[in-house]
């Protein structure tokens, strides 16, 4: 068969495959990004895939080559939660206004046969003045796509108005969503766990296994080094100069090395303070990103990190030994509860934000090197059932791999 050929064959089959479109709005972390873009991998293997990106999309992050970026106008949050506006030329009304013509735009030309919005209805409150306009429409058209929530383990609680919250996105669920794709074991955290309404949603509950990044083989020799990291690094500035004021404590009586990776959104002015406290430091290294926080991990033997659900995937599937320091200001308790379940099945140990200095961090690394994680026995196959079921579920006649869970009333509450 001549090259043509084969060409013209890939393209009819391409022509035949259904489209999806993914909405994804990372605005405090890159955690759901990463995470959208793992699934998006998977899902670009049997759909043509539009991935809509609503924050910064940061160095080193780069979709899979046959995904198509629509970037929204970015907007973010800062520490205290009020949306910000990440283009200097836009105001916060303005990035709206774009934004949600560019969504109708965007599922217009798509059609698409599958449309996943990342969290909404179980966060992202202040982006439902594009998210409804968006849903609205999907639902009008025919025939209307397949519409999905993929959502983390592990929900933020603790709101003031939590259980009108929980009322609010489960009525929206049934209005809007044909069903709930949880990426998690349901033998670490259930749904109804962090997800209380008075009344059950009615749509069905599919759990599908952790998503994560591609995972390397393990047996490779590992060096004796501690590898501190803050995630996308906007929060992360305490942890990483404690981790310095640790390593300058430890190193004189250890001799073991220590790489601080601290993410593409550290503010600038913490970075370069980070750099003038950390020149000439023996065996401390100083990176502002690495292309796969997994596989730094899986060289090293110790890792300090926030406990955020992909770097929480990290550190699990690197088996390194992982001391974990969760982000719980502004009323996030996610990372906290996740820590805490680790900790409790014996794969982490924890150090509370509250306690965390120099000195402190330096005796839990000492407290380290003597700790050896229990084996973590989840299901990390998330992207590939993800991408099943949603097969499943587009053709009304077959069968669902994954049994759905609708969440009863008693689980409720």
């Amino acid at each position: 068969m001549s090259v043509d050929a084969i060409r013209s064959r890939i393209e009819r089959g391409r022509a035949t495959r259904d489209s999806l479109l993914l909405y994804c709005q990372h605005s405090l972390g890159m955690g759901h990004l990463v995470r959208s873009m793992a699934l998006t991998r998977e899902l670009a293997r049997h759909y043509d895939v539009a991935f809509v990106n609503g924050g910064r999309l940061p160095p080193g992050v780069a979709p899979p080559p046959d995904v198509r970026i629509v970037q929204l106008p970015p907007l973010g949050m800062d520490e205290v939660g009020d949306l910000v506006s990440l283009d200097d030329s836009l105001t916060v009304d303005e990035c709206f206004a774009r934004r949600t013509l560019t969504l109708l735009t965007t599922l217009e030309q798509a059609r698409p046969r599958v449309l996943v919005i990342e969290l909404f209805p179980f966060g992202r409150k202040k982006f439902a003045r594009e998210l409804r306009p968006l849903l609205e429409r999907a639902r009008a058209v025919s025939p209307a796509p397949l519409v999905l929530c993929s959502l983390r383990d592990i929900l933020v609680g603790g709101r003031e108005d939590q259980q009108s919250f929980d009322d609010r996105a489960a009525e929206q669920l049934d209005r809007w969503f044909d069903g709930v794709l949880v990426h998690a074991d349901p033998r670490f955290a259930r749904l109804e766990e962090s997800f209380r309404p008075t009344r059950a949603p009615r749509v069905p509950i599919h759990y599908t296994g952790f998503v994560t990044a591609a995972r390397a083989d393990a047996g490779h020799e590992r060096e004796q080094r501690v590898l501190v990291s803050a995630g996308g690094g906007i929060v992360g500035g305490p942890l990483l100069g404690a981790a310095v004021d640790a390593h300058r404590e430890l190193w004189p009586a250890t001799g073991i090395p220590m790489t601080l990776v601290a993410g593409p959104f550290l503010p600038d002015a913490e970075w370069r303070a980070l750099e003038r406290c950390a020149a000439g430091m023996p065996g401390l290294t100083l990176l502002r990103s690495v292309p796969d926080l997994g596989a730094a991990m899986r060289s090293v033997t110790m890792s300090v990190s926030q406990c955020g659900y992909n770097t929480a995937m990290d550190f699990l599937s690197a088996g390194v030994k992982p001391l974990v320091v969760p982000f719980t200001r502004t009323q996030e308790n996610e990372q906290l509860n996740r820590a805490e379940r680790l900790e409790r099945l014996g794969l982490v140990r924890l150090l509370r934000e509250e306690t965390l200095d120099g000195a402190t961090l330096a005796r839990e690394l000492r407290r380290l090197a003597d700790f050896t994680p229990d084996r973590a026995a989840f299901d990390f196959d998330g992207a590939a059932t993800s991408a099943r079921l949603i097969a499943r579920l587009v053709e009304p006649d077959a069968t669902p791999m994954t049994a759905a869970t609708p969440m009863t009333m008693e689980a409720a509450r």
